[in-house]
């Protein structure tokens, strides 16, 4: 009998009981309950944390009957079970003090319900929380279980306003405060987010905690491993391209000697839509200020193709200081692509996980440079592929010309002599449509500007602004950028761009053909 979707299910007991495909992820959390017991574990969002939290608190609290044919099955001892406190930041308003306190009191009070605790809610939430764990120790005995899912989103809800950030970040650094200070009372903590907020923060009541995000071992404890996508959904994958789904969904990486992982919402989605290749991960809630935040950076796009940056780096985050590839990496918008260990540092490259992400980000950024409603981009993609495929280079200078001229105003006032600028407008313009583009190319000689590869051309790229002396055609033929590519059966295409900041366009457009 054919199993149905768990699409939006995060309840582990209805997903088993629904007849809906479970991803036997239990032996990773047979681990951690064998080998910590105060564990922390970001991913992005939408990667499946509730239902793995959710599995959890079923376990220690000995349902069986719901684990029966699962790994854990015949490993658990059952004899045991523990009180659980659930902590749930998924829904809610979090947009001032005031909201975040009621939430935090409601789920304090569901937790004193839920195990027949009078509550007297005099809001006084952190001492509400000690007591609770105090009253449960004394009703059952036994040590406490506590599971917090998205703990930080009170934050991250709020980060456009710094403020009311801030004030978030305080209450519930008081609230977590008390988790340490019952340690001699939990049996086992384990709290999920997005971000890891530095220990300077939120996270200096809860540096007891083992952060395994980056942990050997757990690499694929959320998302789907290729080999789980063809053995758990098979039913599905009839007359299905897999390396199309591949291309479009697989791709994220906690570890780079373990299968990376395709983020579970995507794949859902994607079989719920009768297998039709959408955004879904990236429309599901694509932040808005982290597009207004790369663009204020003056961020050079096409780096983040090939960012390096070192495990503190990956693992800081704060209101006042957000870096780029922390914030970009936590977030799912960048993965790990590969891992170099030397003189007892370890460093990691960065970039897109997958053609999803790439397409959406970049199609993003040109509207937010765009910033018109009206902008006729479904007009300026046909003439720009027409025009590539065909190599009418009259009329990619047309496109081209027509791309500038639409970027806002407002924005490109205080970047106007940026010439990078111009090279990531292009270069998100390009990605955007789904072209396969290099940025920053390497020869042996220097760094290609930008390199579109389509069909069996090679456009090669240069930038220049109008004050620089040596014209770019002219550096692209001194550095011969071109021997990279020949002897491959490519015609190749040389394009040098000058542009003007005052006019904010094109006033040369010069190619050649190799």
């Amino acid at each position: 009998m054919k199993k149905n979707l768990p699409v939006g299910i995060s309840s582990f007991e209805n997903l088993i009981i629904g007849n809906y495909i479970y991803v036997d992820k239990t032996q990773y959390i047979y681990n951690l309950a064998q080998g910590f017991n105060k564990i922390f574990l970001s991913r992005p969002r939408r990667f499946g944390k509730s239902l793995l939290v959710d599995t959890i608190h079923c376990l220690f609290e000995g349902k069986k009957e719901l684990f029966e044919g699962l790994y854990i099955y015949d490993k658990w001892n059952w004899n045991q079970k523990f009180p659980v406190i659930k902590i749930d930041f998924v829904g809610g308003e979090y947009t001032n003090a005031e909201l975040l306190i009621n939430k935090l009191s409601s789920i304090l009070s569901e937790n004193y319900n839920y195990h027949d605790i009078s509550y007297s809610q005099k809001l006084d939430i952190p001492n509400d929380f000690h007591r609770l764990i105090h009253e449960l120790v004394r009703k059952y005995q036994k040590k406490v279980v506590i599971l917090i899912d998205e703990y930080d989103k009170p934050i991250i809800d709020a980060i456009v306003n710094s403020e009311v950030a801030k004030t978030n970040r305080e209450i519930l650094k008081g609230f977590y405060s008390v988790i340490k200070g019952n340690d001699v009372h939990l049996q086992f903590a384990f709290l999920t987010g997005v971000t890891k907020f530095s220990k300077a923060s939120i996270f200096s009541g809860l540096n007891h905690l083992n952060d395994i995000t980056l942990t050997k071992g757990y690499a694929n404890l959320c998302g789907y491993t290729h080999e789980e996508l063809l053995f758990y959904f098979k039913e599905y994958l009839e007359d299905v391209k897999i390396e199309e789904v591949k291309k479009w969904y697989n791709g994220y990486c906690w570890d780079v000697e373990k299968p990376k992982v395709y983020n579970p919402f995507d794949i859902l989605l994607f079989f719920k839509n009768d297998c039709k290749f959408k955004n879904y991960w990236f429309e599901s809630g694509t932040p808005t200020f982290l597009i207004h935040l790369l663009q204020d950076r003056e961020y050079y796009l096409p780096d983040l193709e090939n960012l390096s940056t070192d495990e503190t780096l990956l693992s800081t985050f704060d209101i006042n200081e957000i870096p780029i590839e922390a914030l970009l990496w936590q977030t799912g918008y960048l993965t790990i692509k590969n891992q170099i260990s030397d003189y007892g540092t370890i460093l990691y490259q960065l970039t897109y996980p997958n053609f999803e992400v790439e397409h959406s980000l970049n199609q993003s950024l040109f509207r937010y440079f765009v910033n018109n409603a009206r902008f006729p981009v479904g007009n300026l993609v046909y003439d720009t592929l027409l025009s590539l495929d065909h190599s009418e280079m009259n009329k990619l200078e047309k496109v081209f010309k027509t791309l500038f001229s639409s970027i806002s105003y407002s924005y490109s006032q205080h970047v106007k002599n940026y010439e990078g600028f111009y090279g990531s407008v292009v270069y998100a313009f390009l990605k955007g449509i789904g072209l396969e583009c290099i940025s920053e190319d390497h020869t042996n000689i220097g760094r290609i500007d930008l390199t579109l590869k389509i069909k069996r051309k090679i456009y090669i790229f240069e930038f220049k602004l109008v004050q620089y002396n040596e014209k770019p055609l002219e550096q692209i033929k001194r550095n011969r950028y071109y021997e990279k590519y020949q002897n491959q059966g490519n015609e190749i295409y040389l394009v040098g761009m000058i542009l003007d900041p005052e006019n904010k366009n094109l006033i040369a457009f010069e190619w050649e053909k190799i």
